[in-house]
């Protein structure tokens, strides 16, 4: 038993491990010999940094209360609302799940500011004041006190950073990736590739839903169109996301411009970033080339503007994140084929893997609630919660899972953020939220914390 642990120990570290020399890494500048500009973006990304980990301490510790209260002190629910969202009429229990959701919101997209910033994004100086606004709108018009957490970093990145403006700029490593793959064949090949599966299943769809000598009814028709092509997409994008990203780094020691590139003026988080945005921008376009093809299912019915954009937001964060992997795992191996080979591991176990353990763990407690059909997983009120809030969690971070579960909700409750299901227990009803809110907070923070790794992962330990 003891031999088998240590083999497949020893398989895991030789498939997901660090096989990079660590003298191919960039040097790290020492802080003595930054320039007022470098120290100013290394303070400004440590703020967002430090600003996100204290969204992340308050976010537990409103899980920890509301649990509390879930299970000892219902009133404290109420306590919650009172202080933190005091100015939003709703129940007290779905106010918590609110605020929890929010201040994690927060978190996710400090992390990912952070992490560009370090690039020296020119967008990241407008986003801060935005976000702010947004922010400040919130406490003011729904009372939502966490916002200050959120408040504090942005507003003083936002000031900081306006003293030099210039030290912001349209990143040229993106510039050049994107020009390179949209003159070439492989970029539109891809493209037509693409659109022709789409357009085979799309009609294959077509006529497998269509009745034989029955009357039509479109708006079932249109939406099991839509959500048909929209799973199709969905294995398309993870299918070819990862091998948009996982060469990014390996294909420059592969072709011995590596160490060329550690003598330019790019730094480590320009050119990581860089290379992630050219990835995302041809990801955006391989979206929105299929949008026509979604929107078939407008001439029949059933669908709604909600769901479409709902869906491209949910496809937009999977393959921002699956592209993520690509990049942290193209940091750590040598060889494209490694990395290439790692990323789809990865994404076989989030689309696969995850729905099989919910399925054997949780037995589907949240996908039943949805439906409203009971749970059935324990007698006990609190352990029944429990697991579906725990299905809920992994549900989250499956995206085929995610948009069908978001779907449901929109399309049979209405409800796009919140709902709330009934125990078969004890009769009680508790709030879920849906699970794209989740895979996008989760998601979001997943790719920012990668991305820093990649870009930790090329400097030299010790400087």
């Amino acid at each position: 038993m003891i031999d088998t642990l240590k083999n497949l120990r020893k398989l895991i570290a030789d498939l997901f491990g660090d096989n990079v020399p660590e003298t191919a890494a960039w040097d790290r500048v020492p802080p003595e010999l930054m320039t007022p500009r470098e120290r100013l973006i290394r303070r400004s990304s440590l703020i967002m940094f430090w600003g996100a980990v204290i969204n992340a301490i308050a976010g537990i510790a409103a899980i920890i209360l509301s649990a509390h209260a879930g299970n000892v002190d219902p009133a404290l629910f109420d306590a919650l609302q009172a202080a933190l969202l005091n100015s939003f009429t709703i129940n007290a229990d779905a106010a918590a799940l609110l605020i929890i959701a929010g201040i994690f919101a927060n978190m996710a997209v400090l992390l990912v500011l952070s992490v560009v910033i370090l690039a020296q994004e020119l967008w990241t100086v407008f986003t801060a004041w935005l976000l702010t606004a947004v922010n400040l709108a919130a406490l003011l018009v729904f009372g939502f006190l966490p916002a200050l957490l959120a408040i504090a970093p942005l507003l003083t990145v936002g000031i900081m950073t306006i003293s030099d403006l210039k030290a912001f700029r349209l990143n040229p490593v993106m510039v050049k990736e994107l020009r390179g793959r949209m003159r070439g064949v492989r970029g539109f090949a891809i493209i037509t590739i693409f659109l022709t599966l789409m357009s085979f299943f799309t009609i294959l769809l077509y006529l497998l839903q269509m009745p034989r000598g029955g009357v039509v009814v479109t708006g079932e028709l249109g939406r099991q169109l839509f959500i048909g092509v929209l799973f199709i997409e969905l294995m398309l994008i993870i299918f070819i996301v990862p091998a948009l990203t996982a060469g990014a780094i390996t294909t420059e020691r592969e072709r011995k411009t590596y160490d060329l590139l550690q003598t330019t003026l790019i730094t480590k988080a320009t050119f990581v970033v860089g290379k992630m945005q050219s990835a995302l921008g041809y990801i955006v376009l391989l979206l929105l080339s299929a949008i026509p093809l979604q929107s078939i299912a407008f001439l029949f019915g059933g669908v709604s503007e909600q769901e479409l954009i709902l869906a491209l937001l949910v496809l937009l964060v999977s393959a921002i994140t699956l592209g993520a992997f690509g990049m942290f795992f193209s940091s750590i191996t040598e060889r494209t084929l490694a990395a290439t080979i790692r990323s789809y591991t990865v994404a076989i176990i989030i689309t696969v893997g995850l729905p099989v353990v919910a399925a054997i763990l949780f037995q589907n407690a949240y996908g039943n609630v949805v439906n409203n059909i009971a749970a059935n997983v324990s007698d006990s009120p609190a352990v029944e919660a429990a697991t579906i809030y725990a299905d809920m969690i992994v549900t989250g971070l499956n995206p085929i899972m995610a948009t069908l579960r978001s779907q449901q909700m929109l399309i049979d409750h209405q409800q796009l953020i919140t709902m709330r299901v009934t125990l078969s227990s004890n009769g009680a009803s508790i709030p879920i939220l849906s699970p794209w809110v989740l895979l996008t907070l989760s998601y979001l923070s997943v790719t920012a914390l990668l991305v820093l790794i990649s870009i930790r992962r090329m400097e030299r330990q010790g400087g």
